[in-house]
């Protein structure tokens, strides 16, 4: 007996020896290896740019389905199996525009040519005609002909100031310049002001060049005179004909006319232009002289808020057409939990060249898929399934993201561990990130700053406002891109001002990939939710002195807040005490039901976050602690329904309105509930 005792000692010594003899790298040497130079390539990083930026490829273009053939060409080389998931989606495209401005005598009335110049030694000049007119994209058809008045950023506290100094917006078109919101916010803000038409320039205090002694791109890195920011100016999430669904061959579609009754397309024409157009329509304008923060630099003109004299005549006239969009799909299959995804985004359609926005960012997807399979070669297998995924249409309303999300809803709600975006990883110096909190920790050593993922400034918006996912979005460069979405955002901009021996774009591929690996791999998600608690609780106290002495009660909300620091603190203890149990016995044998158990709590949380009735007249976004700011897309809001709320009741100032405030501060204490419930993972 003694001696069959001693031979299965003896036996697992020996297995246990073998084991750790003949067992794969820990984890810790992929990271390593993955970050290091021998797997990291800046000329081939270079080169993908290159090639993804020789054209313009604006979505649904023929240049744009080159564009994905590289990109799953890069995947499948690279032994990945990759597909492409097509949709069929309304986009608009210019059919004609025109801008004319009339002068008080002796001026002689001035006809914009709305055209960006290409510059000397251009290596772009012979595909410069395949840059779309400037025009935004869902830009309402029709024409203008009023008075102008100067908006400054188009705000609404911009209004406000006007209304203050006794300027009638009513009946005119508006001028403002692009900075600080949303330009669909822009449009829509003037049409609420009674404008019937809107132009909105790149100052050249905010994007620089100009005139005088400023230099501007090709000779340095700002905007030159004619260069023009376009963009969309639509304020909702996906196609617009498909609300809610997705827009795959011969589904339901509402029509263009029902699209204009939910609000989210502009109801007046507008257009973009330069900042040379922008100073001659400014120096048309007469009255009071603007406040000394809405003037411009320098070299500008005094800036005046009219009416007039000045009179601009707008037209444009736009096409909507049912287009094809392709997002190009990568899975790595997960070793031990296939059915847990962690998702790389990137989108690849561009206004015009795109070398920052947003290929980039391609760039840097395609360096991390190359490493990947090197370290695939050298015996890594992710723990759980890696998705690389590129978008298509994002510059529309971030559409072929939305689609794919809104068609695979339940599998993504029940699977998805984290999202991780790069949209235009690199345009400058400084490293920053946004993230949901408990992604805080996992990001510390990389960032310089965390902000929130509220806004709806790229792919993020569907993973994180729609469905609840964790997620991140990172880039290099602080401050505004100075080219952004005009034809000079080139190779030749990259190569010059924003990342001269394409290092940053290595450093981004490299905090993106280390951060989805330790996703992918960790046997524990590294995410903390007491992390999320303390920001919820900042958010609280700044939510207190908003309504104090209004009659509501935040009590819930703090009350809710506590169970959260609870639960978050127990799901932290528990991983401790699993790690702890674990000895000689977890190499032959580990509890993972017990790790699976606590993972999904973990991965489940940001799902309660969400409300299935969405924010107030904003039903797609359902997460109740973030989302883009009511007048501003690019804005994020902690607790938008609370604060939509106040800024109703502030508006109406009646004891219903702030009935309604107390309603969303319950709203959001129950969802804080459920977080802390999924978390216990216990039943009540």
């Amino acid at each position: 007996m003694i001696k069959t005792a001693i031979k299965i000692f003896l036996l697992a010594v020996a297995t246990s020896f073998s084991f750790l003899l003949f067992s794969p790298p820990p984890k810790s040497f992929y990271y390593s290896l993955y970050i290091s130079t021998a797997l990291s390539d800046n000329v081939s990083v270079s080169q993908h740019l290159q090639t993804l930026t020789r054209r313009p490829h604006v979505a649904g273009s023929e240049a744009n389905a080159e564009a994905a053939a590289y990109v799953l060409s890069v995947l499948t080389s690279c032994n990945i199996k990759s597909h492409i998931a097509s949709y069929a989606v309304s986009l608009t495209y210019p059919v004609s525009r025109s801008l004319s401005l009339t002068r008080p005598f002796p001026d002689p009335p001035i006809t914009f040519s709305l055209r960006q110049e290409i510059y000397d030694g251009d290596p772009f000049a012979d595909v410069a005609d395949q840059v779309l007119p400037t025009f935004h994209g869902y830009g309402k058809s029709g024409t203008a002909k009023g008075p102008v008045v100067y908006v400054n950023y188009g705000r609404v506290e911009d209004y406000v100031t006007l209304e203050e100094m006794g300027v009638n917006v009513s009946g005119s078109v508006v001028l403002a310049r692009y900075g600080e919101i949303y330009r669909g916010d822009i449009v829509h803000n003037a049409f609420e002001a009674g404008a019937i038409g809107a132009l909105i320039y790149t100052d050249r205090k905010d994007f620089g060049g100009g005139s005088g002694d400023s230099r501007w791109f090709p000779d340095d890195k700002w905007m030159p005179p004619s260069g023009v920011q376009v963009g969309s100016v639509y304020d909702g999430v996906g196609d617009p004909t498909t609300p809610g669904w997705a827009s795959t061959e011969g589904c339901e579609r509402i029509s263009n006319e029902e699209v204009e009754k939910t609000g989210d397309v502009p109801l007046i024409p507008s257009l973009p232009i330069s900042s040379q157009d922008g100073h001659t329509i400014m120096r048309s304008i007469e009255g009071q002289a603007a406040n000394q923060d809405w003037q411009g630099d320098k070299d500008a003109p005094i800036y005046r808020t009219g009416p007039g004299p000045g009179v601009v005549n707008l037209s444009y006239k736009g096409e909507h057409v049912i287009a094809t969009i392709q997002n190009v799909i990568g899975v790595i299959i997960g070793e031990e939990e296939p059915d847990r995804f962690v998702i790389l985004g990137n989108h690849r359609d561009a206004w015009t060249f795109g070398a920052v926005d947003p290929n980039s960012g391609t760039a840097a997807l395609l360096e991390v898929t190359q490493r990947l399979e090197k370290m695939q070669k050298r015996g890594w297998k992710p723990r759980r399934t890696i998705l690389l995924c590129n978008w298509d249409a994002e510059e529309y309303g971030l559409i072929g993201s939305t689609e794919w999300v809104e068609e695979n809803r339940e599998m993504l709600a029940s699977r998805v561990v984290a999202y991780l975006n790069v949209d235009s990883a690199v345009h400058g110096a400084g490293f920053q990130a946004s993230a949901t909190p408990q992604l805080d920790e996992l990001l510390k050593q990389a960032t310089l700053q965390i902000g929130r993922l509220g806004g709806r400034g790229s792919d993020y918006a569907a993973f994180v406002q729609h469905i609840g996912i964790p997620a991140v979005d990172m880039s290099f460069g602080k401050g505004p891109h100075p080219v952004y979405h005009s034809m000079y955002d080139d190779f030749v901009w990259m190569e010059k001002f924003g990342d001269l021996l394409f290092q940053r774009h290595i450093a981004v591929a490299s905090v993106w990939g280390l951060v989805a690996l330790r996703l992918a791999d960790e046997e524990f998600l590294p995410f903390n939710y007491l992390c999320y608690a303390c920001e919820l609780q900042k958010s609280a106290k700044d939510l207190e002195d908003e309504v104090s002495g209004k009659g509501i009660s935040l009590n819930p909300l703090f009350k809710s807040i506590e169970e959260l620091t609870k639960a978050a603190t127990k799901i932290n203890d528990e991983k401790k005490a699993i790690n702890k149990a674990k000895g000689w016995a977890s190499v032959w044998k580990k509890d993972h039901s017990k790790v699976r158990e606590l993972n999904d709590r973990l991965m489940m949380a940001e799902r309660a976050f969400t409300d299935r009735d969405g924010l107030f007249g904003r039903t797609w976004y359902k997460h109740l602690i973030y989302a883009p700011s009511k007048h501003n897309n690019y804005g994020s809001r902690s607790f938008p329904g609370i604060q939509d709320a106040v800024e109703e009741a502030n508006n109406l100032k009646t004891a219903e309105s702030w009935l309604t405030v107390q309603h969303e501060v319950w709203r959001v204490s129950r969802a804080v509930n459920h977080v802390s419930l999924v978390l216990n993972g216990e039943l009540t």
